[in-house]
């Protein structure tokens, strides 16, 4: 059970709303009564934590993870994406629409999802929609469901079950999204830059890369900007968010759609943050994703539009696979990039990951709290409930180590196919607990995350959530 009776967390590098304090956090009935000043509050008959110089952190928040159950369970599961994430120091995510048999497309796709994730959950879990041909009078029931938006593609998924979306069928999906007040939220690669990219089958990672150009992101987004204008959705309440952009060259596009009032965000994600195309090994088929991990120069600027507030979050993208589909060498395959399967797994992994580049790059814990932990909640509606220590809020806490040090092995990670770009790297940041609505996560003890549903309320997540040293006051 969460503390009853009241218990305090203590730490004296506590990361609150407006930035990082020594401070004492106190607890009851799995939610934070209030913040304080260190060593000021008493535990009475409940718990004291004091974590010393250990860093205290509201639990992140992931609004991009594949689970993949029902349907291809043997990817990934409930219980596995799940304890990893609370491994990560993740406490609530939302699952996508694919790769699951069925996807989120229907109302009843939806049960299908409850009902895998029943008594399966080690965090909280909510889940998006899918907007795909022909579903259109699909997305209303779904979001009265408790969706918390909708996901399309507007180049091929890579899985039969969930085709992308056509010209004419992006228009309808927008507009339909703006009338019920949904969040769209879209892949963004151009089928028809794809289709003319050079395709050049084998090892070597430069020929993958070749083949999914920086220019299909960049078309696909301003044809995305550009169905919004035609149809007026952008007049008529659309928000839309582009997912895991890989590629600096789109945030221009986006910037200037702000600017002219477009309620548009992106997000990127830990592998694009901390591993550069020059570092892929030819035929290691772990670190192929859709779209692709570019080069250094990129990286870096990706970077500094993450320092300059550009993007709203950054999530894992998730997206496991058995190892037979990833055509790995070590497992037998041929290590050929263009046939094996596009995702990463990494749930476990991202806090650690971008710690480690964030510290190296001069950024602050706080700094990643906002991308990792308030942007993603404001992104999907939570700001009251997740992404801060703050009265009020669950008690989703994360005691984290800034300064540990630890070699990624596959024995250490919870994923059901624990394959991982990161495997030999040593990364800095370790989480030592997890604590959800003030309850330590133990993996050998039953799961007691719950289901969530999109609040009623909705604020608007084109504006990024404050820096740390905004007043309190506009917290």
């Amino acid at each position: 059970m969460p503390f009853s009776q009241p218990a305090v967390i203590r730490s004296r590098r506590a990361v609150l709303p407006d930035g990082e304090h020594p401070a004492d956090v106190l607890i009851q009935d799995g939610r934070i009564v209030r913040t304080a000043p260190h060593g000021s509050l008493r535990a009475g008959d409940g718990e004291l934590v004091d974590l010393g110089d250990t860093a205290l952190l509201p639990g992140l928040v992931d609004t991009h993870v594949h689970v993949n159950e029902p349907g291809r369970t043997e990817w990934e599961g409930f219980a596995t994406a799940t304890r990893a994430a609370a491994a990560g120091g993740v406490t609530a995510i939302v699952d996508m629409p694919l790769n699951s048999i069925p996807p989120t497309t229907t109302v009843a796709g939806l049960a299908a999802k409850r009902k895998a994730a029943e008594g399966q959950a080690w965090v909280d879990l909510g889940f998006w929609g899918g907007a795909v041909p022909g579903n259109l009078a699909d997305l209303e029931p779904l979001y009265r469901e408790g969706v918390f938006g909708f996901k399309s593609f507007l180049a091929p998924s890579g899985v039969e079950e969930f085709p992308h979306l056509e010209a004419a069928d992006l228009a309808a999906a927008l507009a339909e999204q703006a009338r019920i007040g949904a969040l769209a939220i879209i892949h963004a690669e151009d089928p028809a830059v794809l289709a003319a990219a050079p395709q050049q089958p084998g090892v070597h990672y430069r020929d993958f890369l070749a083949s999914r150009p920086a220019d299909a992101e960049t078309a696909a987004v301003a044809h995305l900007l550009a169905a919004l204008y035609r149809t007026g959705a952008h007049r008529t309440g659309a928000r839309v968010h582009v997912l895991h952009v890989s590629s600096a060259a789109v945030l221009p596009l986006l910037r200037r759609a702000r600017e002219d009032g477009v309620r548009v965000t992106a997000e990127t994600c830990p592998h694009y943050l901390t591993l550069a195309a020059e570092q892929v090994p030819d035929g290691d088929t772990a670190f192929k994703c859709c779209p692709p991990i570019r080069d250094e120069a990129n990286r870096d600027a990706l970077w500094q539009a993450l320092a300059n507030g550009e993007f709203i979050a950054v999530v894992s993208d998730h997206s496991p696979s058995t190892p037979d589909l990833k055509l790995l060498p070590e497992y037998g395959g041929s290590g050929d990039f263009s046939a094996a399967w596009g995702g990463i797994a990494s749930l476990q992994l991202g806090l650690p990951a971008v710690w480690t580049e964030a510290r190296r790059r001069g950024h602050t814990l706080a700094d990643v709290v906002r991308w990792m932990s308030a942007g993603p909640a404001s992104l999907v509606g939570l700001t009251g409930t997740k992404g801060a220590i703050a009265a009020g809020h669950d008690a989703d806490l994360v005691a984290f180590d800034p300064d540990g040090e630890f070699a990624v092995r596959a024995s250490g990670l919870h994923h059901r196919n624990p394959v991982t770009p990161y495997a030999g790297r040593t990364l800095t940041g370790a989480v030592r607990t997890t604590w959800l609505r003030g309850r330590a996560v133990d993996p050998a003890a039953r799961p007691f995350g719950r289901q969530l549903v999109r609040p009623h309320s909705h604020p608007d997540p084109t504006s990024p959530p404050p820096r740390p040293n905004a007043p309190k006051e506009s917290q």
